[in-house]
């Protein structure tokens, strides 16, 4: 019944499938490609260890002088907290050299709780899981580089047994 059909279908069938598959390589190569070429950076910051009360997990991204200065982030996102891992992207962002804070704001009242000792009551956390000892880590301790294109990070909250 495919009778002189059948190859002519079948060669159709083969096109469009390496028409889908360059399409999907091109969906994946293409925004490095846009990103890298623009000169500027897309950061994708995974933070794990969310707890599942909710809230939103706050992020911001400091160039050295703001970071040390307790100064404005660069870049900054506020998003709903996911239980486990929460995923924020932040772009376009000129290339250079970061730090990421974030904290997981359980009530969302804007501000990290503390104790009456300034101890951190919410999750937290900084790049390169820098962990504080009594203060915020240096900028040293949580500088990150980012370069043209597509750039990822893992930050793993801390207090998050709370």
């Amino acid at each position: 019944m495919i009778g002189s059909a059948g190859p002519a279908l079948f060669a159709v069938m083969d096109r469009m499938r390496t028409l889908l598959l360059a399409a999907a390589l091109l969906t994946v190569a293409l925004p490095q490609c846009v990103w890298a070429q623009s000169g500027r950076a897309r950061l994708t910051i995974h933070v794990r260890g969310v707890l599942a009360k909710g809230g939103l997990v706050r992020l911001g991204l400091y160039d050295r002088a703001s970071y040390e200065k307790d100064g404005e982030p660069v870049a900054f996102a506020d998003v709903p907290a996911k239980a486990g891992e929460t995923v924020i992207t932040l772009a376009p962002v000129a290339p250079g050299v970061y730090a990421i804070e974030t904290y997981q704001d359980v009530n969302a009242n804007d501000k990290m709780d503390q104790t009456l000792i300034g101890l951190p009551e919410e999750p937290y956390g900084f790049s390169r899981d820098a962990r504080p000892f009594l203060s915020r880590p240096g900028f040293d301790a949580v500088k990150i580089t980012l370069a043209p294109g597509e750039n990822s990070q893992t930050i793993h909250l801390q207090n998050a047994g709370k």
